[in-house]
This record gives structure tokens, C-alpha cells and sequence, in this order.
């Protein structure tokens, strides 16, 4: 029988990405678990979870909790976001809204470049993180979590992913999150990473 997961969401585009993250972490641990992923059914219908707490772990939980109550299905959530030490943990848990609400990834980018400019060296420092937490009516299954360390480069690079991807520098491959393949960016991605500890606590069908 399939593990059934219900992401907190109605974004498509993350569902997607869930399914692909899914995939080939199970393709490299050879795991014989049988995972389903889908959208929480009506979730534009339910109450909605503020997140408006301190940190990724806190938003992410109670989320999942949130919704896992309400639906009595198995929910996963997370909260992610970029982190960069020399401006206080900005853009942090605010990452979406850096530039505020209504804000276009270019928006948060130029505001991002803009705090940092004539910075040089390790102020550049930064770091993604993510936080997955998975429960099933109202109680805690597991929370997650990974981070991915770089530096932000001074102009953008590169035409893949979204958000900050295109200034997120990665040392070990030398290129920014938007040069890289999806295979290479799942493989280590915070996401990526975060989801393959998460799919690591379920047990094998």
C-alpha cells in the first residue's frame, strides 16, 4: 500500500517539485516505498495558518499541524528561506516578503544586492534553509531540517530556478543555484536534502 503525503499547499509548481525530489531520492537509497504525493484536497477552503513566527521550524510545524487537524490526512509543510549572517539573519524568515508583500523576485534581489553592496569577503556569507515538518491529525511526526552554505555574488547568474537562486552562490560546484541542473540542485538543494531526511523516517511498505 502507498504512503500517502498531502503537501500544505495549493502551488502546483511545488507539488512538482516534491514528486521530482521524491523520486530520485528514492532512486538513490533503492528504498521499496511506494510514495504519493498530492495537493491537500480544498486547501483554499480551510482556515488559513498565519505564518508570522520567529523561525523556519516554528511556521513549519504549525502549519503541518494546522492542516493535519483539520483534514485528518498525513500533512507535510515547510518554511525555507535565505539567510545571510552579516545582515542579521535577513532576508530569514521574511524571505518572500523582503521587498515586501507584493514584491517580484527581482524586487528582492535588487534589495538584497543593494544591502550588500561594497561588501566584500565573508559578509557575503549565506546559507538556505529549510524545514519540513510532517504530522497527521494535530500531532508531530517529524520535523526536518538542511541548509546549503555559499555566498552571494554581486550580479546575476544564470537562468534556472527562482527566488534568489540566480545570486546564491555554491562553491562546490562553482556555479550559482540558477546554473545548475535540477538533477545536480535536488542532489543539494536545502530542499532537496531536507526532504530525502524526511522520506528517510517513513517506514518501508
Amino acid at each position: 500500500m502507498a504512503t500517502e503525503l498531502f503537501l500544505a499547499s495549493s502551488n502546483a509548481g511545488k507539488l512538482a517539485e516534491y514528486k521530482i525530489l521524491a523520486r530520485d531520492a528514492l532512486k538513490q537509497t533503492g528504498r521499496k516505498l511506494e510514495l504519493h504525493l498530492d495537493l491537500l484536497p480544498n486547501f483554499s477552503q480551510l482556515p488559513t495558518f498565519e505564518e508570522n513566527e520567529p523561525t523556519f521550524g516554528e511556521n513549519a510545524a504549525g502549519k503541518a499541524l494546522h492542516y493535519s487537524r483539520l483534514s485528518g490526512k498525513m500533512v507535510f509543510a515547510d518554511d525555507s528561506g535565505l539567510v545571510v549572517p552579516a545582515l542579521g539573519g535577513a532576508p530569514g524568515v521574511r524571505s518572500a516578503r523582503y521587498a515586501g508583500a507584493d514584491a517580484s523576485d527581482a524586487e528582492k534581489i535588487a534589495k538584497l544586492l543593494g544591502e550588500l553592496r561594497c561588501k566584500q569577503g565573508q559578509p557575503r556569507s549565506a546559507y538556505f534553509v529549510c524545514v519540513i515538518a510532517l504530522a497527521i491529525n494535530g500531532t508531530a511526526k517529524a520535523i526536518v531540517s538542511a541548509q546549503a552554505n555559499g555566498e552571494i555574488t554581486e550580479q546575476e547568474r544564470g537562468s534556472q530556478g527562482f527566488g534568489y537562486d540566480p545570486v546564491f552562490f555554491f562553491p562546490p560546484l562553482k556555479k550559482t543555484f540558477a546554473e545548475l541542473s535540477v538533477e545536480e540542485k535536488n542532489l543539494h538543494s536545502h530542499r532537496g536534502k531536507a526532504f530525502q531526511r524526511l522520506i528517510a523516517t517513513l517506514p518501508d511498505a
